[in-house]
């Protein structure tokens, strides 16, 4: 019996989760059992058809950008969209090739490169690194795109001129290509040029056209298809490639490529490119889905985005395609159209497969200057990513910085150099962001539980007696250092100066006290002669007892003398030491002094309230720290007019080992000039930290950390601020708090 029960706790337990994980590693089998035809079956078709007649002639254009054969592109078309309609949680997005495979420029290359990416994109996702993409951030990630297009530009600049450059890899190439090109204007090839041009012009216009009539037309006209059928069919009638030079696009063999498995060996060159490649090409789908999720009202899972991208560029690797990532220009025909699910995606693979297994052949003599045209006025969109320049510059001067370095970058050091060194400019900002945070004191608003700042809100009112002092970053070991130094100087407490003089005043007591026992001692000694003498004295001659009244009222007087030069020693820089008598009882009375670097002293009539100090001259502890308070109170502030720091947390997520060491020493400094400190609005977490890092102890207990900063102050004013707290309780009680 005991055994069923727990059989059937473990089922219960496990089916269940089971399930979930299947069905989230499969996509597919939460939403095809639920597709209705009636609802979703024309729209998908009509967007399908739509987005595949797109596939046809970008495929075979971007596949110049890997300088592939164009039948290349198609397979690229082919493969991955159907991989990502299994395992893709997007219902939008449509892949494409990723642009930025422009220097891997042989097919095994490039198949082994995309492997591999997709390799590293499918283990991101099922440890669940998907978070990975949040550390590119919008401007990092339209800053390389726009950079990207500057490759692709230039990487078609031989097909629309006619030229043949040399080929450059690494740092600098594209200045290098461009150098190369220039050399070679004198030998352009004149009819290249006039077809590229002309098929720009023609692109430009129909494109504009086609957005003019977009709200009345049912779908969107193929602008890309219609021009390369009509440049193929003018290339072929005017025999463009044999009687003009034009270079034609050539066989494009029909059928299927049987799969293969990529060339391993070139693993270790590629590694950076294909990680170049994994990291950006998920950033820009992911950042795609999550868009039209929003838009359209369903969630868009990153780690599994990141698994049916890589799965799509792990088969797809297998036969011969070259990177894909989500396109921006067919998402949206897909989703202007109504397209409504996945379903869109195999519609439009089944137009290309169409197209490679019967169609292929009718483009041989399209020109390459065609396609080339069709990749330069698709980038136009990212040319407009220009103007982020001028965004930036009125919202962000950080983010522009981020944008030109991340732009730059890539530019001059390639695609896989520079999105490294893009991404770690971007974590530095973030720490030089948090290395110098605002401080800022705070204040009590009449009426209400909150504090803000003093300095931007000027209907707050000081706490009397209370610091309160709050960071905006988290306190760790880049602004440990700067954060002490902060609250040193807002506090107005400088306690390196209050310590010297505490210390140096001590060292004057010690003095005074080593000098008052010496002098006991060479007092005791007089009298043990004195006695000593009268005594032989006394067994040799009669005396009267006038005489030895006589010699007792020197003794006295020799005594007394050295009491009054006690009393002139005591005087110094700080403190001034007076004898009084008040009913039979010796006290002392202690003035404040102008200036503790001179002798110079302030009289009876200087003296202002809480100057004078009186205590009982019998109690030497009592003296010293007298002695002590009027050495700090000389130095301009008197250590009672602050007597609480409170330290708002509410804006740290974390504190380390070295945070914690900082915010030790600010305890136990404050403490040795009797500031008592406070913590408030910790996290859960924040405490945590502090307890695994031993913060708290006998000194400083959790009785030193409050919820909010108003729990503090009231804590403060009922344990510390006994001589204020009347005058406050008013302001207070306004807000219905009560002590």
């Amino acid at each position: 019996m005991k055994y069923l029960f727990i059989s059937h706790l473990f089922f219960s337990c496990s089916v269940p989760r089971l399930k979930r994980n299947i069905v989230g590693f499969l996509p597919i089998l939460s939403w095809l059992p639920r597709y209705s035809i009636w609802d979703y079956g024309m729209p998908d078709l009509i967007s399908g058809i739509s987005v595949g007649i797109m596939h046809l002639p970008q495929g075979m254009a971007y596949a110049l950008l890997a300088s592939l054969p164009p039948v290349f592109g198609l397979y690229t078309s082919l493969y991955p969209p159907l991989i990502y309609f299994i395992f893709g949680t997007s219902r939008h997005n449509s892949i494409e090739v990723d642009i930025v495979s422009r220097d891997l420029y042989r097919v095994q290359v490039a198949a082994a490169t995309t492997v591999l990416g997709g390799l590293i994109q499918v283990v991101f996702g099922l440890v669940q690194f998907g978070f990975v993409g949040t550390y590119l951030s919008e401007p990092l990630v339209r800053g390389y795109t726009t950079a990207a297009t500057v490759h692709a530009v230039v990487a078609q600049l031989k097909h629309i001129i006619g030229v043949s450059p040399k080929r450059f890899n690494g740092p600098l190439s594209v200045i290098y290509t461009l150098a190369d090109l220039f050399t070679l204007l004198p030998e352009t090839h004149l009819p290249t040029v006039l077809v590229g041009v002309v098929s720009i012009v023609v692109l430009i216009l129909a494109k504009e056209l086609n957005n003019a009539l977009r709200q009345k037309l049912l779908v969107p006209i193929p602008v890309e298809l219609c021009t390369i059928v009509v440049a193929t069919v003018i290339s072929f009638y005017a025999r463009l490639g044999a009687s003009y030079k034009i270079s034609v696009v050539g066989e494009i063999p029909s059928g299927l490529q049987p799969p293969t498995v990529p060339n391993v060996s070139v693993f270790s060159e590629v590694v950076v490119d294909a990680f170049a490649l994994a990291i950006v090409g998920y950033a820009i789908s992911i950042s795609l889905g999550k868009t039209f999720a929003l838009k359209h009202g369903y969630k868009v899972e990153s780690n599994q985005e990141l698994v049916a991208l890589g799965l799509s560029n792990t088969v797809g690797g297998f036969f011969q395609c070259f990177s894909v990532c989500s396109s921006m220009s067919r998402s949206l025909i897909q989703e202007s159209t109504g397209g409504k699910t996945q379903i869109a995606g195999v519609v439009s693979g089944v137009i290309v497969l169409v197209t490679i297994l019967k169609l292929g052949s009718l483009f041989q003599e399209l020109p390459k200057a065609v396609l080339s045209a069709v990749v330069c006025v698709n980038l136009k969109g990212m040319f407009k990513q220009y103007y982020d320049i001028v965004t930036l510059w009125r919202s962000s001067k950080i983010d522009l910085l981020i944008w030109l370095v991340t732009y730059v970058s890539t530019v001059l050091f390639n695609l896989d150099m520079g999105l490294g060194a893009s991404m770690a400019f971007a974590l530095l900002t973030v720490i030089f962001r948090t290395q110098s945070p605002t401080y800022s004191l705070l204040g009590h608003l009449p009426g209400t539980e909150l504090y803000l700042d003093i300095e931007t809100h000027k209907e707050v009112t000081d706490v009397p007696g209370i610091t309160i002092f709050r960071s905006s970053a988290t306190m760790y070991f880049a602004n440990a250092e700067l954060y002490l130094e902060a609250l040193k100087k807002k506090s107005g407490l400088d306690i390196g100066k209050m310590l010297t003089y505490k210390r140096r005043q001590e060292a004057k007591q010690r003095r005074r006290e080593r000098r008052a026992e010496r002098r006991a001692q060479r007092e005791a000694k007089r009298q043990k002669r004195a006695l000593r003498a009268a005594s032989q004295r006394s067994r040799n001659v009669v005396f009267s007892v006038e005489e030895v009244a006589g010699q007792l009222r020197e003794i006295d007087g020799d005594t007394l003398r050295e009491e009054e030069l006690g009393w002139k020693e005591r005087e110094n820089s700080t403190v001034l030491v007076m004898p009084e008598t008040s009913e039979g009882h010796h006290t002392w009375v202690y003035l404040k002094g102008t200036d503790p670097d001179t002798t110079t002293l302030g009289s009876m009539f200087d003296l202002q309230d809480g100057d004078t100090t009186t205590l009982d001259s019998s109690s030497e502890d009592t003296l010293s720290r007298d002695l002590e308070r009027v050495s700090l109170g000389s130095l301009g502030k008197w250590t009672w007019d602050i007597h609480s720091i409170i330290l708002d947390f509410s804006t740290a997520n974390f504190i380390d080992t070295v945070g914690i060491k900082t915010l030790r020493n600010i305890f136990h400094d404050f403490g040795e000039i009797d500031v008592y400190i406070y913590l408030a609005g910790c996290q859960e977490l924040v405490v945590e930290q502090l307890e695994r890092g031993g913060f708290f102890s006998d000194v400083i207990t959790k009785g030193s950390v409050f919820a909010t900063v108003h729990d503090a102050v009231l804590y403060c004013l009922k344990h510390h601020g006994a001589m204020t707290i009347h005058s406050y309780e008013n302001a207070l009680e306004m807000s219905g708090t009560r002590l």
